[in-house]
């Protein structure tokens, strides 16, 4: 009797631990799997607030040109992108601690980043133009700012190109910002792009504004990342931007925000 007693209960105990190590085992595969899900959302830095490339339609619904392009190459990578809004100037801080994978906002490719940052190959080709009061005769080239007050974004190119040519420069959170400085006549104008430039007065035809072009060289535009991401997935994200140029996407996208292809160089 107590040999059955002992039977049964050896019996039941292995059971209930043959139970518990399929509980742990789902256990795990469920983490794995909602780590898997987790690896695949790009969680992305942008303003939000730099019309036509990344901004809010009148809808409240995030969009623009930059957005455009990251859902595409999403896509086609198998990605889902979440998105986190901030300021240009906090923007290189959020990326630092961790806070997005990557900041997709017109980032110009320049060395200073190029040796803190990893960079995905070009999306965008542009060049800097500057922006003045349509009655500013002081102004007639890139060289007359030094001394002249211009509003710029700090931690732009077009911020430190205002620095270098010795201009004096306000803090802006954005390009609309500048444009209201400058059509108040709080600042003398802006360096900025062209295509930005072309898409305000799309929008705006009747803003007394104008544009003076200068001989920088031509800008590029790209996705950044910090040091530590993988290559893997950069040269992914690479593969799916060349797709994307090779069957005429971004060539579409480009147009339908530019009229333009801004998307090759000229």
């Amino acid at each position: 009797m107590k040999k059955l007693i002992y039977g049964l209960f050896v019996t039941l105990l292995a059971v209930v631990l043959t139970a518990c190590g399929n509980d742990d085992s789902d256990k795990d595969s469920a983490n794995k799997s909602e780590s898997s899900s987790d690896d695949k959302t790009l969680v992305v830095g942008t303003e939000g607030t730099y019309a036509p490339f990344t901004f809010h339609n009148k809808d409240d619904e995030l969009t623009g040109y930059d957005i455009d392009v990251t859902n595409a190459v999403a896509k086609e990578i198998g990605y889902k992108v979440e998105y986190k809004e901030t300021q240009w100037d906090s923007m290189f801080a959020g990326l630092d601690a961790g806070r997005f994978d990557m900041i997709a906002n017109q980032v110009g490719i320049n060395k200073e980043r190029q040796e803190k940052y990893k960079f995905s190959d070009p999306y965008t080709y542009s060049n800097a133009v500057l922006v003045v009061s349509e009655d500013n005769n002081d102004i007639k080239s890139f060289d007359d700012v030094k001394g002249k007050k211009l509003a710029q974004t700090f931690t732009s190119n077009y911020g430190q190109m205002a620095k270098d040519k010795g201009a004096d420069v306000t803090k802006v959170d954005g390009f609309n910002q500048a444009m209201d400085l400058i059509l108040s006549n709080r600042v003398d104008g802006t360096f900025n792009d062209n295509v930005s430039y072309l898409d305000y007065k799309k929008q705006k035809p009747s803003a007394k504004i104008k544009a003076i072009e200068g001989d920088e060289e031509q800008s590029q535009s790209a996705f950044i990342f910090t040091k530590k991401e993988d290559d893997k997935k950069i040269e992914d994200i690479n593969k799916a931007l060349k797709k994307l140029k090779d069957n005429g996407e971004l060539t579409k996208i480009s147009e339908k925000w530019f009229d333009d292809d801004v998307s090759e160089p000229k």
